[in-house]
Parts: structure tokens; sequence; C-alpha cells
């Protein structure tokens, strides 16, 4: 029978250096910035940042219907933006088992339809709570408009999603080495 070797060489690893090199990938991809998707998004953030902007900046508080338009707006804003983080740092590749077309198919479309009804809402309001030429109401009226201008902006969204979930104009080896946007 053979003896057990005196000298026995064995490496082990620590759990902190594993951490450290995944922390370390975690770099903002500046090709999404530069793609429809993270065009779009940034321009929704911007929008969507106008909108709520200017409805907090009136008394809004007096006027339910103001009220909707805000929840819609901050909403939506805070959403896009942590879409827009597991985007730019690429972190729907990590968490591969989650469909992202379709949670972005299914987001983007939801966005639409919540800022249609927050649009309507808006621009049926202006003119109802706010007396003509006043700064709430000047204020109120650039709030309906760029609300529809984020409504489109998410419409547009949506369609892109549609085609990238349905896979229209792409292989599987062509989205994979995009990074799934365009």
């Amino acid at each position: 029978m053979a003896e057990f070797p005196s000298k026995v060489s064995t490496r082990t690893s620590s759990p902190a250096q594993g951490a450290g090199a995944s922390v370390s990938s975690l770099r903002p991809d500046l090709g999404f910035v530069r793609s429809s998707l993270g065009a779009l998004m940034l321009l929704q953030l911007v929008l969507g940042l106008l909108v709520w902007a200017l409805i907090a900046d009136t008394p809004y508080h007096l006027y339910p219907a103001y009220g909707w338009v805000m929840f819609v707006a901050v909403f939506l804003w805070l959403v896009t933006i942590v879409v827009f983080v597991i985007y730019l740092f690429q972190l729907h590749m990590k968490l591969y088992m989650v469909p992202w077309p379709l949670v972005l198919m299914i987001f983007n479309v939801g966005a639409t339809i919540l800022y249609i009804t927050a649009f309507i809402t808006c621009s049926a309001a202006v003119e109802p709570t706010s007396l003509k030429g006043t700064r709430p109401y000047n204020q109120r009226a650039a709030a309906s408009f760029f609300s529809c201008l984020v409504m489109i902006a998410y419409g547009v969204s949506a369609f892109f999603s549609f085609q990238a979930w349905r896979g229209v104009g792409s292989n599987a080896a062509t989205s994979q080495m995009a990074g799934g946007y365009s």
C-alpha cells in the first residue's frame, strides 16, 4: 500500500477575492448610451423630469388630477432610471434568466398607456385649474406638452422593444454580440 505523501500543496481562495473580481467587471457600457434604446431612455428621463418638475412647482396638491400626473411621472421616471442602470452596467447579461426583451416590451407598453392617461388628464385639467396667462397655467400647459413628448418616446421604445422581442431584423448571434440592444 502506498504511503500518503508528507507534503501536499493545496491552494485556497477567500470569498473576498471572488467578489472583488465581479465588482471590477461592473463598468459602464458607453455603447449602450449611443444606441437607440439608450438614447430613448435618456430622452425619457429628461422629459419625464421636466413633466414632474413643472407640476411640482405648482400647487398641484389642490387638484387630484395632478396627483395622478405626478404619480405617473415620478414612478416611471424612477423605474426608467433603474432599467437604464441595469442596461448601462450590462446587468441584464448577468441576470440571464430574466427574459429582458419581454420585460422591456411590457414596461414600455405599460409606460405608454400610463403616459396616455397622464397626458389626457394633465391637458384636460389645465384650463379649469388655472387662469390663462398666469405662471401655474403656463407650467401646467408646458407639463402637458412634455407629457405628450414622453408618451411618444415611450411609444417609440415600445415599438422597438416589440421588434427586439420578436427578433425582427436580427438573429440570435447578432443580438448576443450587440448586448441585446441596437
